[in-house]
């Protein structure tokens, strides 16, 4: 049953257009991997990702990773191999320590991250989320590993970068970059160092990222040097 729920994923990246979010194809993938959630980024230079696809089931998660600016899959990011967590409360203190226990509170109990690559270049981040912990199966691992080489595959044929044609995802992580290029303009600082201002904004406040950054962009909120 689950091999037939693979070939039908696998058929599905094949009919749509990946640089889009297709409801369809994100739950086919979710489901052949027996997984309750699932994401997909785009690595767009350096260790800088784009969201491209994400299921409910994961969003929660993915916002928080990009809030605090680490967890599985910026490691996975960086070090081009697979993040595995199985239990967040088996990881080792002080590795996450601002994801491990709301990782939990969201329900993503456990994570595993593969790697979109070709030799070594880096394309993308396939993440998956479940909600009750314990390891993969050695048939989910190989089922990930196989879709992770079909989206690699995928996005090689296409052969165009992601951010020529944004899609619903896209734009809500470019409305980020737009927010950390108007904070860096009002602090006099570089664009990296206002994300990470906006990130502590939001941690602290337990706001969403995306809500601080619509406030900057609307000029609703003007940070100044008391926010670092």
């Amino acid at each position: 049953m689950t091999g037939d729920r693979l070939g039908e994923a696998l058929r599905l990246l094949q009919l749509h257009d990946l640089f889009q979010e297709v409801p369809e194809v994100t739950v086919a993938c979710t489901d052949a991997l027996e997984m309750d959630g699932l994401a997909l980024s785009l690595v767009t230079g350096g260790t800088d990702t784009e969201l491209l696809w994400c299921s409910e089931a994961a969003r929660d998660f993915e916002d928080l990773q990009f809030t605090i600016g680490h967890g599985p899959e910026p490691d996975t990011v960086r070090t081009k191999t697979v993040q595995w967590v199985p239990d967040w409360d088996r990881v080792r203190p002080g590795r996450w320590p601002a994801l491990t226990s709301q990782a939990v509170e969201l329900q993503a109990r456990a994570v595993f991250c593969f790697p979109l690559a070709a030799g070594t270049h880096l394309i993308g981040v396939l993440t998956t989320v479940r909600r009750t912990p314990g390891p993969l199966t050695a048939r989910q691992a190989d089922n990930a590993w196989m879709l992770a080489a079909a989206l690699t595959a995928r996005y090689l044929n296409i052969g165009e970068a992601p951010l020529e044609r944004p899609g619903r995802v896209l734009l809500h992580r470019r409305l980020v970059h737009q927010a950390s290029g108007m904070a860096a303009a009002q602090l006099d600082i570089p664009p990296r160092r206002a994300l990470l201002q906006l990130r502590v904004l939001a941690f602290s406040s337990g706001r969403p990222l995306i809500d601080i950054c619509q406030e900057v962009l609307d000029r609703r909120l003007r940070l100044d040097h008391s926010d670092n």
